[in-house]
């Protein structure tokens, strides 16, 4: 059962919108800690240790991911799609907003570090259970034959947020001096997510529940589900979620440290100024957006596995060049070899929602996707740039994080190949998830 196209349209829209506020939200935060965070909460440490305690606190708001994924997860399983996507937005918007009025370690000592990381916690939480709110609102309104397309549009939301968080920074960066930026310029990106907060809350009240769930309540389907969905959908399904995981590894890692781990080592190690990155993490990420609907689009007629596996084998392939290319001191090269990997990586976000939400049914849907999603976010995303800066430190050549990708792909290969083809599948089917 889908909804109109001008019903599924509007859903998408509004997933899209909730999505990049939330992206925005979160990201501003990598940006931070890769460019302030040690001198202004982590100042007793020595630089290299201070950047690492810095992304670590980045990592704590994976590691509540699942802890959001799985909350969210049980009441949209239960009580709908709709009312979780609002709460996440909420509770994402009130912890950016109290970061950007922290005091820093200058003036509370050690409790500024401490207090940082509870609102990263919480700001893990609401981005844990938006993913998957957001991407089966907009699979499940899809007209048939084009959830690939809807599916994509909360995924360009995860570029779409980045782009309007580094175009931010950016322009803070270039009217700034780094004493007015250190002072107080840094909070300002945080401060302005009020106002998005409010504008995502009012769009996102305006959407009707996904029609596939409600057919699934008419059913009286839902009553079947045990008290916890990601309790039945691990202890049945563990398989699915971990090779669903496994998938997302390589795409996920590569993101973060493009975005996040390379600003570091950019500006600090190969001496990019600031501003240069920045704007072209922009640019990679306004790329981003046209490829990832395009390749969704692709993937409602070709699959969405034979296009994960091939953007896989690039990315593998690439991983030396693409290191070699940031080191020339180039921008040029810099942007090109960007282009090439965010190729590859959309090649695998932009079907994602799709991919995910087909391999399982509508009573576990939301348990089985979030999951799968957030495991992978811990075990590829948050922990990749603490793990890319501690791999340089130990070895002082970047091309152990070739090494790092390469392997992470390998990863994903196996997993995808392990996993069905789901782009024919009725959403509506009370099967269990699909055997992988």
């Amino acid at each position: 059962m889908a909804s109109t196209a001008t019903s599924a349209r509007r859903v998408a829209l509004a997933s899209l919108i909730g999505t990049t506020i939330e992206w925005y939200d979160f990201f501003i935060y990598g940006t931070a800690a890769a460019l302030v965070f040690n001198q202004l909460f982590f100042p007793k440490f020595d630089p290299v240790v201070g950047t690492v305690a810095a992304f670590a606190t980045f990592a704590v708001g994976f590691l509540a991911r699942p802890i959001g994924g799985v909350l969210f997860a049980h009441f949209g399983d239960r009580l709908g799609r709709k009312p979780m996507l609002i709460t996440s937005l909420m509770l994402m918007g009130v912890a950016t907003l109290l970061m950007g009025l922290l005091p820093t370690y200058a003036t509370i000592g050690v409790w500024a570090p401490i207090l940082l990381t509870l609102l990263r916690f919480a700001q893990g939480i609401g981005v844990g259970g938006e993913w998957g709110g957001a991407a089966l609102m907009a699979v499940e309104h899809a007209p048939k034959g084009k959830r690939g397309f809807y599916g994509s549009w909360p995924q360009v939301g995860v570029p779409a947020g980045l782009l309007l968080g580094n175009l931010t920074f950016t322009a803070l960066s270039a009217n700034m001096t780094d004493e007015t930026f250190m002072a107080w310029g840094w909070r300002v990106p945080f401060l302005c997510s009020a106002v998005l907060i409010v504008v995502g809350f009012a769009i996102r009240l305006k959407i009707s529940e996904s029609p596939v769930f409600e057919q699934a309540m008419q059913r009286k389907e839902q009553e079947r589900a045990e008290q916890m969905p990601v309790v039945e959908v691990l202890r049945k399904h563990p398989r699915t979620i971990l090779l669903a995981a496994g998938s997302f590894l390589a795409t996920n890692a590569t993101f973060y440290v493009g975005t996040t781990w390379i600003v570091s080592y950019a500006t600090k190690t190969l001496d990019y100024e600031r501003t240069t990155v920045l704007s072209a993490n922009a640019l990679l990420a306004a790329v981003d957006i046209p490829l990832m609907m395009a390749f969704g689009l692709l993937s409602d007629r070709i699959g969405r596995r034979g296009m994960s596996l091939s953007g896989m084998l690039v990315l593998a392939l690439f991983a030396v060049p693409w290191i070699m290319l940031v080191d020339s001191g180039s921008i040029g090269l810099f942007l090109l070899a960007g282009i090439v990997v965010q190729a590859c990586r959309t090649a695998v976000y932009g079907p994602q929602s799709a991919f995910f939400s087909e391999l399982f049914s509508t009573r576990l849907r939301y348990s089985g996707a979030s999951l799968s999603y957030q495991i992978a976010s811990i075990l590829g995303g948050g922990i990749a740039p603490m793990i890319c800066t501690a791999l340089f430190a130990a070895t002082g050549s970047s091309f152990s994080i070739a090494g790092y990708v390469v392997v992470l792909c390998l990863i994903s290969f196996v997993s995808t190949y392990l996993l069905t083809e789901t782009y024919k599948r009725d959403l509506t089917d009370t099967a269990t998830p699909v055997k992988a």
